[in-house]
C-alpha cells in the first residue's frame, strides 16, 4: 500500500498541514497511521468531509434573560 505524508496530503487535498494532522487525531482520515512523528495516508484516501455545524437554537418568544439585564443611566 502506497502512503502520502501529511505535508503531500495537504497539497493533493488543497488545505494545511495542520488540518491535515487535527483530521488525523480526529480520527477522521480512514487508515491513517502515525509513525513517530508522522501521519502516513493512504494515497488512495479522499479528503474527509467536513462536519457542518447545526443551527443554534433560538430564544423562544417571550423567554426571560438570564437575569443580568443591562442597566443604564436613566434606570438607574
Amino acid at each position: 500500500m502506497e502512503y502520502l505524508t501529511s505535508i503531500e496530503a495537504a497539497e493533493k487535498w488543497g488545505i494545511s498541514r495542520r488540518r491535515v494532522t487535527v483530521l488525523c487525531n480526529e480520527g477522521r482520515v480512514k487508515g491513517a497511521v502515525l509513525k513517530g512523528k508522522t501521519w502516513l495516508i493512504p494515497a488512495k484516501n479522499e479528503k474527509p468531509q467536513e462536519l457542518k455545524r447545526g443551527v443554534k437554537p433560538t430564544k423562544k418568544k417571550g423567554s426571560v434573560g438570564n437575569g443580568k439585564e443591562r442597566r443604564t443611566a436613566s434606570s438607574q
